[in-house]
């Protein structure tokens, strides 16, 4: 018996595969059929979890609005008044001027962050409702808007709350 039929006997590849020298791989059918599935998954899943995303930074938003509006309410324990809209939120890291019994600084880090897309936060005093109001503007920067581009503001939070 020959030593090729030996090696067919045996279980062994013969032939054109054992000049690979061990050599494996996958072919490129194997390939394109993962990036398929793959490309299936993410098509189902990655909406949802972009749109968990977008939410979350809604949320995001709302918590740091109600976080402003505690430090405004400390700033005006202190001060005897709440900041007037030209002042600002700023009023709650830096010393505005006339205010003689400010404790401050009332937010942590020395400065006063922006919302989850970027913008400044829009404070107002007195505000429609209350003594100031607070407002981001979404996602897009711009009044206005719908879905996770509307804008949020502290009143719709307070009264969303209450309800």
């Amino acid at each position: 018996m020959s030593n090729k039929n030996r090696s067919g006997f045996l279980g062994l590849r013969s032939g054109r595969d054992t000049n690979r020298n061990g050599e494996q791989g996958f072919t490129l059918v194997e390939m394109l059929v993962v990036i398929a599935i793959i490309g299936l998954i993410m098509g189902l899943i990655g909406p949802r979890v972009l749109n968990y995303l977008s939410e979350s930074k809604v949320k995001a938003a709302k918590i740091q609005m109600q976080s402003f509006a505690s430090a405004l309410d400390l700033f005006n324990l202190d001060a005897g008044r709440y900041p007037s809209t030209s002042e600002g939120l700023e009023a709650l890291v830096q010393r505005a001027p006339g205010v003689a019994a400010w404790n401050g600084p009332y937010l942590k880090g020395g400065n006063v962050p922006m919302d989850p897309w970027g913008h400044p936060y829009i404070y107002r005093a007195p505000g429609e409702h209350g003594a100031f109001n607070i407002v981001s503007l979404g996602a897009d920067g711009a009044e206005g808007g719908s879905g996770v581009a509307a804008d949020i503001s502290l009143d719709t939070i307070t009264s969303a709350s209450a309800n």
